[in-house]
């Protein structure tokens, strides 16, 4: 019997960079709850950006937020994971040298940008509602950062595999959409988190449902028996999933709930 059903936002539930989720799920939510099936949603997103998409039912959702490195319920923090240091400062030092993309910086409260690009800081405000302070320089922030990102306007796929490269050893380096990459510690993805809530309430991996689109939902869907990648997600994610769910564009996500859970 599925007691934890978790799953991706961009992508998966919602186009990529939107707050277009479809009201029914809203609902789902709720009806889940009282079968005893808690629901999670999990993204690369700060957690702020999430509970502002999930307003309407966010005290019945547990938020893996920024790809496993902060995870919250209630308003209350089950764990956060943060980047040493002097690693975030070489991090930030060896993007800047390649004057491609713009830089984020997260903390569990807030997200730091110093890019001058407006319509960057408008999507991350309007697309994602983020909360988002800009500064001049990022470097003071890192004694405190769970994830710095990057994001490519024309994709990241080639530029991920020499992030990997340079820093992969000391940093989950993922791809988090079309053009993001993430870097969070290296002990942390969205699966740790997700074992991280089955062990606080006592669900097993077989009675855990997860959905997702992305490289970066990969642990999280070998931290479920029942993982489906939607129709529309990464080669690499649909090989490690068990299933596979109608796209995004069709609410697969939705389908998949109603004929497996509530019907």
């Amino acid at each position: 019997m599925i007691k934890l059903v978790a799953s991706d936002i961009d992508g998966t539930l919602v186009p990529e960079g939107t707050d277009q989720i479809d009201p029914e799920l809203f609902e789902m939510i709720r009806e889940l709850k009282k079968r005893g099936i808690m629901f999670a949603v999990a993204s690369g997103r700060q957690y702020v950006s999430m509970r502002s998409v999930f307003e309407p039912v966010a005290d019945d959702v547990i938020f893996i937020a920024e790809n496993g490195s902060n995870v919250m319920c209630r308003g209350k923090n089950m764990s956060s994971s943060f980047i040493d240091q002097k690693v975030a400062e070489e991090l930030l030092l060896y993007l800047r040298e390649q004057k491609e993309g713009d830089i984020i910086l997260s903390t569990p409260e807030m997200l730091y940008l110093d890019t001058p690009n407006e319509a960057f800081k408008e999507l991350l405000e309007n697309g994602y509602h983020n909360k988002v302070v800009r500064v001049p320089d990022l470097l003071p922030y890192c004694s405190r950062t769970n994830k710095i990102a990057v994001y490519y306007a024309d994709g990241v796929d080639e530029k991920a595999e020499q992030m990997k490269e340079k820093f992969g050893t000391r940093l989950n380096v993922v791809v988090a959409g079309a053009r993001w990459v993430d870097f969070i510690n290296d002990s942390v993805d969205k699966g740790n988190a997700l074992e991280t809530i089955q062990n606080f309430m006592k669900i097993r991996v077989e009675e855990t449902m997860a959905f997702g689109d992305n490289c970066n939902d990969i642990g999280m869907l070998r931290q479920a028996g029942e993982s489906y990648a939607v129709a529309n997600a990464h080669p690499q994610l649909k090989a490690a999933a068990k299933h596979i769910a109608p796209p995004q564009q069709e609410n697969g996500v939705l389908q998949i709930i109603r004929r497996e859970l509530l019907s």
